[in-house]
């Protein structure tokens, strides 16, 4: 049996990558869900409704 691959579910990510959207281009698309824009300007924090991944503002100013 196939081991499935891991994918990775944290990422940190800059003003630079701001709006910030889930799948992130870098990601893969051929299983990718719809794109889904994170609201982390305010918390410096967002998750993922669709796969769940964490994202983490880098220059967050709290």
């Amino acid at each position: 049996m196939a081991e499935a691959k891991k994918v990775q579910s944290h990422f940190v990510v800059t003003s630079d990558d701001l709006p910030l959207h889930c799948p992130m281009p870098s990601q893969s698309l051929w299983d990718a869900h719809p794109r889904v824009y994170l609201p982390i300007e305010q918390t410096g924090e967002a998750k993922c409704p669709y796969c769940g991944a964490e994202y983490i503002l880098k220059d967050h100013d709290a």
